[in-house]
């Protein structure tokens, strides 16, 4: 791969098209911290929301492991004061999303559903989408009964039976959350053990209203207007069987959102954009962070971090090109 600052051509802008230094693509905390220290940079970064605008921070509940809150702040709120200071030195933040791009020449042609920026400089942060289990049902009861966020749906379960698909730190903080409201909540994980952190692992086998169900898969998600079971099948053995169940929660994983990239920028065979550790992807004056290069931590500290040494590189980059 060639992480060179070799020279792209340079168009001019025409009618109906914006002009801008830094264009950053999306909203979580890898494109709020980069649109902070582009801002500070005086750089007059336009931030594009897309259609989650947050990011996946923003449904999360409480955040407990970013430094500086040691009573954990909500994903909604942290969100929320990221985007106030960045606007506060003067980051743009405009709720449109990126529909096409072209990369070939520089300013970089993105247009969105409502003008076309022609960008000196592209910071790439679309972070990343839930995996689906893509079995029968799922889809059919999504929004009713089979649900991808227990911050957004959690109270519509008071006094129920839940389940929860998946095994790592998501399963188990949205399992936990689960607990606020419904009676009971069966974790079902593929495999023997738990791959979540060792704090959240004690928490959830010490909380009385978690039960666990080991070596199996939902194979199906049964009802007619809403969810009234699941059908799992042991890895091991074979069997199936049913269980009723009010709501399926599902949180086995996350693909990035990079398709507007492909083509366009390196990618690893899962998605993620490429790029080397000054966040340069093989196209210069493109640099990528957060969830959308980053398939190993994918956590609010480490997008942040990578947000803000995109825009730092952004800014030499620039300076270079002057």
């Amino acid at each position: 791969m060639d992480f060179s600052l070799t020279n792209l051509s340079v168009v001019k802008a025409s009618g109906g098209e914006t002009p801008v230094k830094v264009l950053i693509l999306g909203t979580g905390p890898a494109g709020l911290a980069a649109a902070l220290y582009a801002a500070r940079a005086e750089l007059a970064p336009v931030v594009l929301t897309g259609m989650e605008h947050g990011g996946q921070v923003s449904l999360t509940y409480t955040v407990e492991n970013y430094p500086g809150f040691p009573d954990g702040i909500g994903g909604q709120e942290m969100v929320e004061k990221f985007q106030q200071q960045a606007e506060k030195f003067g980051a743009r933040i405009e709720y449109d999303t990126a529909v096409e791009v072209d990369l070939s020449q520089r300013p970089f042609r993105i247009k969105t559903y409502n003008t076309t920026y022609l960008a000196d400089s592209l910071i790439v942060t679309t972070g990343a989408t839930p995996l689906h289990l893509q079995v029968p049902g799922e889809t059919r009861l999504t929004g009713r009964g089979v649900s991808y966020c227990a911050t957004c749906d959690g109270y519509f379960f008071k006094e129920k039976q839940v389940i929860v698909v998946g095994g790592g730190d998501s399963a188990l903080e949205e399992g936990l959350f689960l607990t606020r409201f419904a009676d009971s909540v069966t974790l079902v994980h593929r495999r023997d053990s738990l791959r979540a952190g060792a704090v959240l692992q004690k928490r959830a086998f010490d909380n009385p209203k978690m039960r666990f169900i080991w070596d199996s898969v939902v194979d199906e998600v049964l009802g007619e207007e809403s969810v009234r079971g699941v059908t799992l099948r042991n890895l091991k053995t074979g069997e199936k069987t049913e269980l009723a169940t009010d709501g399926v929660f599902i949180f086995i994983g996350h693909t990035p959102n990079t398709q507007l990239f492909e083509g366009k920028l390196e990618m690893e065979p899962g998605g993620y954009i490429v790029t080397d550790r000054l966040m340069r992807t093989t196209i210069p004056g493109v640099f990528a962070a957060g969830e959308a290069a980053d398939p190993h931590y994918r956590q609010v500290i480490t997008s942040a971090g990578m947000g803000a040494a995109a825009a730092i590189q952004a800014n030499h980059f620039l300076d270079g090109q002057e």
